[in-house]
């Protein structure tokens, strides 16, 4: 998940009244007798898997190690898994004994440069290099969970295959985060390079622990959840001159300055967030060598979250439009780079299949537990297989009981800290989902 923070559920209180309508909770059905055996069987090698990817982290495009384990781990069970998909995806496909329906279930494997600042006994010690630097290695996000979850699915799956109903695709995604610069990754090359060529299920389902939600809660929204994620890259070009004599020269970081406060009446003046939300941030700003050079350039980095796709083209528009004309004013010149890759479009659950599909939701962990998240300006790269099938994307609360998931560390903090009882949570509530929808007739 790409996200700076997540906007926080600020009371639990608002819960009952975001939950969905008193009739599907009713109609809410128990908790498989299967599911929740095979919770417990599952249990406690969830939690190894995900500690040792959470000691043994790799960036996007770097998952060599995470994808090998995983590949052997679906060996084990008895699958085929094919591997080196965009760099170091894994599939796998669990084939059951009755006809039914197809579906896919994903989880990311990717790790950011992140310096992990907790005590755990398996925290992570990895470093790496990231732009140029030497940055430590961190599952801040917790995508060593969600890895840990689908392979405890898998497990539990391939254990009552010969009663299943139709086929389950396994997907072990790399670089959700992002490729790094000059690079293709994640789920949008997956597809690219035959995800569904041979496999096309007619739904598919993923999940992401949220520091944000409590652990024994599930957030479940239809419709758009997650924002669409743009990068930019702003250079502005002066001439260096002397510290001493700025007359001498373009000052490119102040044209910069100008350039950053001025952007931040894009949002603030020239969109309508009545409609939807919208953000633009700045993540780094690099120029200059010495206290007393005025440099030749100065380069900033930043994204773009939106919903609307009118919008988000109007804040490309705006942006550089804005880059340009400010950096005229001070005899600089610019180099606008906006978007300056392909971004993630808006996450946006089905939503005949989310109605669908909560019920099965609120059995694992009742009906007042599953509640409708805010939209969330973090955006997810399960997007683009939300544009190829109807999929259905929820929030698994990872906060420890008696903590503020409000003051909590947010997904990406180095001190994200997950409450490891969210793992059952989220394989009881994907395997509930599967069997649901593989053994329900559509209503």
């Amino acid at each position: 998940m790409r996200t700076a923070r997540p906007l926080a559920i600020s009371l639990l209180t608002v819960a009952l009244a975001c939950a969905l309508p008193a009739a599907a909770q009713d109609a809410a059905p128990a908790q498989r007798a299967e599911v929740a055996a095979a919770g417990k069987a599952v249990q406690q090698q969830v939690v190894d898997w995900r500690r040792h990817f959470h000691q043994h982290p790799e960036l996007s495009n770097r998952e060599e190690q995470t994808a090998k384990r995983v590949a052997e781990e679906l060996r084990k069970l008895g699958l085929q898994p094919r591997t080196g998909i965009a760099h170091h995806g894994v599939t796998a496909i669990i084939k059951g004994g009755m006809p039914g329906p197809r579906i896919a279930l994903r989880a990311d494997m990717d790790a950011l440069p992140v310096t992990e600042r907790n005590s755990l006994p398996f925290a992570s010690k990895a470093t790496a290099t990231y732009r140029g630097e030497t940055v430590g290695v961190m599952h801040a996000c917790g995508h060593d969970a969600h890895t840990g979850i689908l392979l405890g699915v898998a497990k539990s799956l391939v254990a009552m295959k010969d009663t299943l109903a139709g086929e389950v695709l396994l997907v072990f995604q790399p670089s959700e985060e992002g490729a790094p610069a000059g690079e293709e990754g994640g789920a949008s090359l997956m597809l690219k390079e035959g995800l569904f060529k041979d496999f096309k299920p007619d739904a598919m389902f993923g999940l992401h622990v949220f520091s944000s939600i409590p652990v024994g809660q599930i957030g479940a929204r239809q419709g758009p959840l997650m924002a669409a994620s743009d990068s930019f890259n702003l250079k502005v070009v002066g001439r260096q001159t002397h510290g001493s004599r700025p007359w001498g020269g373009v000052d490119p970081i102040v044209a910069m300055a100008d350039v950053i406060g001025t952007t931040q009446t894009i949002v603030s003046r020239r969109t309508d967030i009545s409609r939807q939300p919208a953000v633009v941030s700045f993540g780094a700003i690099k120029g200059g060598i010495r206290y007393n050079i005025i440099p030749d350039d100065v380069e900033v980095v930043g994204t773009i979250r939106t919903f609307d796709e009118g919008m988000r083209q109007k804040i490309f528009a705006d942006l550089k439009n804005v880059a340009s004309h400010v950096s005229a004013a001070h005899g600089a010149k610019v180099e606008a780079n906006v978007p300056d890759r392909s971004g993630n479009p808006a996450t946006i659950n089905d939503p005949a299949l989310t109605a669908r599909m909560t019920p099965s939701l609120q059995a694992v962990v009742g009906a007042d537990n599953v509640i409708t998240p805010p939209l969330q300006m973090g955006a997810e790269d399960f997007s683009f297989y939300a544009l190829e099938v109807p999929s259905m994307f929820f929030f698994v609360g990872s906060t420890a009981k008696g903590t503020d998931p409000v003051t909590a560390p947010s997904n990406h903090s180095p001190e994200f800290m997950l409450d490891e009882a969210s793992l059952d949570v989220g394989v009881r509530a994907l395997l509930q989902v599967t069997l649901d929808y593989l053994e329900t007739p559509k209503g």
